[in-house]
């Protein structure tokens, strides 16, 4: 069993900073991508972004330059740096990872179970 657990969610002004953490624990054997999505209400998920195992990175439009996707593989945590936070970005935010099991020979998708992140005007 593979579990992901989010951390770090909470109320912010607009113009402020929160930092997302997410460790994946259970009968893993590798992790390639880890990310972040999140869904605001009545809206559909998206994406917000993505760190390889090899560390390459990738960005939604609309948090480039202000979010920043980090990642510990010897913890197998995954972290994203909220700056500049908008109310648009208001949203349960949630970790993704696709994790290959111990004894098995491909990988799943694995989700945690959402942080809310709330931005005030």
């Amino acid at each position: 069993q593979v579990q992901l657990v989010e951390s770090g969610g909470g109320l912010v002004q607009a113009g402020g900073s929160l930092r997302l953490s997410c460790g994946a624990s259970g009968t893993i054997f590798s992790i390639n991508d880890m990310g972040w999505y999140r869904q605001a209400p009545g809206k559909q998920r998206e994406y917000v972004a993505s760190i390889s195992s090899g560390g390459y990175t990738n960005y939604a439009a609309s948090v480039k330059g202000r979010f920043t996707i980090s990642r510990d593989n010897a913890k197998n945590t995954v972290y994203l740096q909220m700056n500049s936070l908008k109310p648009e970005d208001t949203a349960v935010y949630y970790c993704h990872a696709g994790v290959r099991r111990t004894g098995s020979y491909t990988y799943g998708d694995y989700w945690g179970q959402g942080t809310q992140v709330t931005v005030s005007s």
